[in-house]
């Protein structure tokens, strides 16, 4: 399988053969059935006294592949890095120009962290090696400006018809909160709300993203169902608390998305425990287990539960973010893996390229 080796940059038969078998046998949440059965292009050289393994993936994982060259470098006593293109694609048709798949991020109500969340999520994305932007779709409250630190920034346009996001850190992002002020949203009819959502995203000039975060509105009413319906949206993401009415919330919103026929990704339980800063024990201050078991209900997956942490809150408001500051922090490392899972998920499930989607044969 690895193959089309430079014979001045020839990598041991020893060393082949051991990292051929680590890669077949190696199995993970983002690599049901190892690596090798989703990469392409395949091919490992030397290049300065480091093993470079190269290949082409359908979905960011930085992160992860860090950790496998860790293991093989061990294995193999040898320097082992790897050189990866990411071919993320659409997964469902649309003709907004730039974007590849847009993934909803919702929650059944208010109060769960679903905007801090989402920000966290997109820049866990572009942390794993992709292209992202995020849209602020809670028309009467917009909280997305502050936390990515723009906050009475302004967008142009370069042709006076399409606006041109703002950028933070990598991020692009738009909101109603850069052209109306608070105030004034909030007085807003649902149809209005609805037609400025539409504008937003459809009159933005995105540029090449491989997802678009779609931070929703809390609840379920009309508002969030016309959306659903009138985006084009790839899947959908549902924050909870471990709270019994917040999990009550969280099924409603999955009940919301089925209606729409809308896939469900997977569950983030948010505040799922506190860790005391002292002695590492963890406390489960609003109830254990619920994400999960709400999950396994629907059928769909747990894909993290994050900490109640006073650093999370702190940059949220401050318009910084944990993955930014310390990308090798606990909490950086826990939204990183959180956004592996979505972007594999979404590929496992819905990308017609993947070995465990169902494949249609016309006779």
């Amino acid at each position: 399988m690895l193959s089309n080796f430079f014979s001045k940059n020839v990598v041991s038969v020893e060393s082949q053969k051991a990292i051929n078998v680590f890669l077949d046998a190696y199995r993970s949440d983002i690599f049901p059935q190892g690596p090798l059965i989703i990469a392409q292009a395949v091919t490992m050289v030397m290049a300065k006294k480091t093993i470079l393994i190269k290949m082409s993936l359908p979905f960011p994982c930085d992160g992860e592949l860090h950790d496998i060259a860790e293991q093989l470098t061990e294995l193999v006593q040898q320097p082992v890095n790897f050189d990866v293109e990411y071919h993320v694609e659409p997964v469902r048709e649309h003709s907004i120009k730039g974007i590849k798949n847009i993934i909803a991020v919702a929650s059944g109500k208010g109060g769960v962290g679903k905007s801090t969340t989402a920000v966290n999520l997109a820049y866990g994305l572009i942390a794993e090696g992709c292209n992202v932007g995020i849209l602020d779709a809670d028309i009467y409250g917009p909280s997305v400006p502050t936390m990515l630190g723009l906050k009475g920034a302004k967008p142009s346009s370069n042709d006076g018809k399409l606006i041109t996001p703002l950028e933070a850190n990598g991020l692009s992002a738009m909101s109603i909160g850069f052209l109306v002020d608070d105030a004034n949203a909030t007085v807003w009819r649902g149809p209005m709300a609805s037609r400025a959502f539409s504008q937003l995203l459809n009159e933005t000039d995105w540029p090449d993203l491989d997802y678009l975060i779609v931070d929703m509105p809390p609840g379920t009413g009309d508002i969030q169902l016309t959306l659903a319906q009138q985006v084009p949206v790839a899947c959908a993401v549902v924050i909870t608390t471990p709270q019994d009415i917040a999990l009550a919330d969280a099924i409603k919103g999955m009940a919301m998305f089925e209606q729409v026929k809308l896939p469900v990704l997977g569950i983030i339980e948010n505040m799922s425990y506190h860790q005391c800063e002292n002695c590492g024990h963890q406390s489960h201050l609003f109830g254990d287990g619920g994400g999960k078991r709400i999950a396994n209900e629907a059928k769909t997956q747990l894909l993290g539960q994050l900490p109640l942490d006073i650093r999370i809150r702190e940059d949220a408001d401050s318009g910084s973010c944990a993955i930014n500051e310390n990308s090798t922090g606990e909490v950086a490392l826990l939204y990183r893996s959180i956004a592996r899972k979505v972007a594999a998920q979404l590929y496992y499930q819905l990308d017609m390229r993947s070995p465990t989607t169902a494949k249609v044969f016309v006779e």
